[in-house]
């Protein structure tokens, strides 16, 4: 039973699109799944996913509480209907690892990243995720990590063991079909593409100020893909982009996104925070040379050090979209390193190693004696 998703199929977000992956394939190793999914997000009349059973369960849909709320339901329906595993997603969902223990549920939970870290969250909210880190870690049957990075404070922080699984990517073969990129306006080979949520740590302003600068280095435009809505911060980037002439596509999916991967000439990553940027993946299997900020979840891929630049020097980052704009990648290259990136994260491996994870858990004695969490808050 999986827990701490917003829902499958199509929901943009990271761990949506890692659960989405994995399980399909879980499911294709014999195991029987049912994900957890957030009433609105998905239509009511949607039962499964391909092989994996959804269910429906209610919250709000308010950041800051709908996570909780969800988790609190989805622990006490695990406790009634006793899976062999429960799955937790991010460390938001992990508060409740210590009800599901209780309820006697055999509990993985994965850890995507230092959510406390996100620029949108208040110091309340950072109180909440640093404590589900904690507790998740400590009382968990087992723990899985998406970076090395985490892996380590997992160790050291909390002096317990933690698998490390990487995010994956799967196969792909880029397409010649170019119709949906001179639709935005755009020239095969000839623009920045960045694909994410439009949220102030994924500095979509950066890159907007960083190619404002560069001034449309050898006629390249900048296309940002991801849904806009009425917050302050979209206003911003809708205000910013309309000033320098960027292409802000909306939300894409399907062939539209395949074709923009396709026919980019560098994707840009110019994010404070990333666990393990599965957007950086997809363009790295689609051949793109990439750019992106030396954060620990992107350095972590261990790419040429010309691939990183100085978190928020928008200035270096001109300069190194300059040069990108000067010598585009050529096909060899593209080629290799589809190859390198589709055999390093497979998530056909992903998926078996995280059910080795689960055969360890389910080995666990039904007596096993459960060591409840020191409950004090942290400190910031």
């Amino acid at each position: 039973m999986v827990l701490g998703i917003r829902g499958i199929p199509n929901i943009p977000g990271g761990i949506e699109t890692h659960a989405e992956q994995l399980y399909l394939r879980l499911s294709a190793l014999g195991c029987s799944v049912e994900a957890l999914v957030r009433g609105p997000y998905v239509a009511s009349d949607v039962r499964s996913f391909a092989s994996i059973s959804i269910r429906r369960l209610w919250s709000p849909r308010r950041t800051g509480v709908e996570a909780l709320l969800h988790s609190l339901i989805g622990v006490l329906y695990a406790g009634v209907m006793r899976p062999d595993v429960l799955h937790i997603h991010g460390i938001g969902p992990a508060l409740v690892t210590p009800v599901a223990r209780l309820l006697g549920l055999r509990v993985v939970v994965t850890h995507h990243g230092l959510d406390y870290e996100r620029e949108k969250w208040g110091r309340f909210a950072r109180v909440v995720l640093r404590l589900g880190e904690r507790v998740g870690m400590r009382s968990s049957n087992a723990r899985i990590a998406i970076s090395k990075t985490i892996v380590d404070l997992v160790r050291i922080k909390y002096a317990r063991d933690c698998s490390l699984i990487p995010n994956g990517v799967g196969p792909v073969e880029p397409c010649a079909d170019a119709e949906h990129v001179r639709r935005f306006g755009l020239e095969p080979g000839r623009f920045f593409l960045q694909v994410s949520r439009m949220v102030p740590e994924k500095r979509q302003l950066d890159l907007i100020r960083a190619y404002a600068s560069a001034q449309q280095p050898q006629g390249w435009k900048l296309a940002l893909v991801g849904a806009l809505d009425k917050s302050r911060y979209s206003q911003q980037v809708i205000a910013a982009a309309r000033d320098a002439g960027v292409v802000l596509t909306g939300r894409l999916t399907g062939e539209p996104l395949k074709q923009l991967y396709s026919h980019a000439g560098a994707f840009v990553l110019p994010s404070s925070h990333e666990g393990l940027a599965i957007v950086l993946l997809e363009a790295l299997s689609y051949g793109l040379p990439v750019l992106a900020s030396a954060i620990p979840g992107n350095l972590e891929i261990d790419l040429e050090s010309s691939c990183y630049f100085p978190l928020g020097d928008t200035a270096a980052l001109a300069t190194r979209l300059c040069q990108l704009a000067q010598a585009p990648i050529n096909e060899s290259e593209r080629a290799a390193r589809r190859l390198s990136v589709a055999r390093r994260y497979d998530w056909d491996r992903i998926a078996m190693q995280t059910l080795q994870v689960y055969r360890t858990v389910s080995e666990y004695p039904q007596a096993e004696k459960l060591t409840i969490p020191e409950t004090r808050l942290p400190k910031g």
